[in-house]
């Protein structure tokens, strides 16, 4: 083969060869996407006042129970303590009695605590509300299970006029503030002790039904309700052993464990 033409030939191979390279190139270059740093705006925090600890029902705060943690503006809500509010919250908290339980990490409300020279048991008490003790067995407090915050029915057994017995459940739905003198649950799983009073959380009115039931019932026992019931109302009464109250000008009387009612036409049995 002439010179020339193999001279020729090697032109045509390296230019070809160029001419892929560059089209390889050109090629690749379509394919890439350019990288755009994302920007993540950090939300604004305030400090609020949490629980550093599982804090049962009737325990006291201090410094190790509680801490300031960051938490998102945005979910500030009205009844939190924030450090920006209350800046001495640690200080002015400290020995505050817990009214009902909070859990690690959840913010510490106001309306949870009560004031550090408060007793105990009246700090647990809502505003309008009494603590009224009761005696109780494993018969009639449900096999020794019932725990404080528990919500339980006070139903009463007496004979009536023919000396038959009568159950009539005379409150619904009621708070146990303690049991004996323990207010709050068992920490360490064991099982609940038999105790021989419960300490209920009653109206005044709720409070004159018991009394009175006291004086009538061959024995009172308390059953226990569902946590379920809890937001259920708590108000309800056997009205009728309130006839005193009513305005009307009876008064009522226990006689032999019935009822008896001083009116105008004598003493009548209900």
């Amino acid at each position: 083969m002439k010179p020339a033409r193999i001279m020729i030939l090697a032109v045509a191979a390296v230019a070809a060869g160029m001419a892929g390279l560059l089209a390889m190139r050109l090629a690749g270059s379509h394919n890439i996407v350019p990288q755009v740093a994302a920007v993540v705006e950090k939300e604004a925090t305030i400090n609020v006042l949490v629980a550093s600890a599982n804090l049962p029902v009737g325990s006291r705060l201090n410094e190790s129970s509680v801490h300031w943690m960051g938490w998102p503006e945005s979910g500030i809500v009205k009844g939190l303590i924030t450090e920006s509010e209350r800046p001495d919250a640690l200080k002015d908290l400290n020995g505050a009695v817990v009214r009902l339980p909070i859990f690690e990490g959840e913010p510490i409300r106001e309306e949870k605590v009560a004031d550090s020279n408060s007793r105990i048991l009246s700090s647990l008490l809502p505003s309008g509300k009494r603590a009224v003790a009761t005696e109780i067995s494993v018969a009639t407090g449900a096999g020794g299970f019932i725990l404080p915050n528990d919500r339980v029915d006070v139903i009463m057994v007496r004979k009536g006029a023919q000396q038959q017995l009568i159950t009539e459940t005379v409150l619904s739905n009621v708070r146990v503030l303690a049991v004996d003198q323990q207010i709050e649950e068992k920490q360490d799983g064991s099982k609940a002790a038999v105790g021989v009073t419960a300490t209920l959380e009653l109206t005044p009115d709720q409070t004159k039904v018991l009394v009175v039931a006291h004086q009538m019932a061959d024995r009172l026992t308390l059953a226990l309700r569902s946590v379920a019931d809890a937001q259920q109302p708590d108000t309800t009464a056997a009205d009728y052993l309130l006839a005193g109250d009513s305005g009307s000008g009876l008064v009522q009387v226990i006689k032999s464990g019935a009822i008896v009612t001083d009116g105008p036409t004598g003493m009548k049995p209900q």
